[in-house]
């Protein structure tokens, strides 16, 4: 196997021809696939790894930073009860999109900015939704990359929907839509 099919569009469809893909990296993909879990419109949510150089990643090669993928959220959306700039402001939101690398005490390139497109239009709403938060944040410069969805690698099943399990050490939280209780990025 070889890098080029890592690095080969996504090429999955969604579960029905209404839906849409959206791909997100934003720090430990725990507590943004939550946020995306409890929004009306997201109908299935998968924690994984895409943008990087090695097929199949496992979780202890792309921790290593040897591979360069990026910890991802891909989600399925019904754009007609929730849009794509919906999505972008949970995804501005949940995250610090000036910090190169990392979110918090996670360090890596795995836990680097990332919107990665699907079509044209997604390409165009995220570098205008860049724009204006790049507004907002003055003189702090945004490093978030904008780039065409690369091939997903669904992360091991542990780390499925971690969160609304209860994590590692902590009670279940909710995914139910709309809930805003606050999410720990950490399990």
């Amino acid at each position: 196997m070889s890098s080029a099919e890592a690095q080969a569009p996504d090429s999955d469809l969604p579960d029905a021809p209404h839906l849409q893909f959206a791909q997100f990296a934003a720090g430990c993909f725990w507590g943004v696939e939550l946020a995306f879990q409890r929004v009306p419109g997201v109908v299935h949510t998968q924690v994984g790894y895409s943008q990087g150089q090695l097929p199949n990643p496992t979780y202890q090669l792309v921790c290593s930073g040897d591979t360069l993928h990026a910890e991802v959220v891909r989600l399925q959306f019904d754009p007609n009860l929730c849009t794509y700039q919906h999505l972008l402001s949970v995804f501005w939101a949940r995250h610090d999109p000036t910090t190169i690398n990392r979110q918090g005490g996670d360090v890596g390139t795995q836990y680097r900015s990332g919107i990665y497109y699907y079509n044209k239009n997604q390409e165009i709403l995220a570098r205008e939704s860049l724009e204006a938060k790049q507004a907002e944040y003055g003189d702090r410069k945004i490093v978030t990359e904008i780039l065409p969805a690369k091939r997903f690698y669904k992360a091991e099943e542990y780390h499925q929907q971690y969160l609304e399990k209860g994590g590692g050490r902590g009670p279940k939280q909710s995914a139910e839509k709309g809930c805003n209780d606050p999410i720990r990025c950490y399990g």
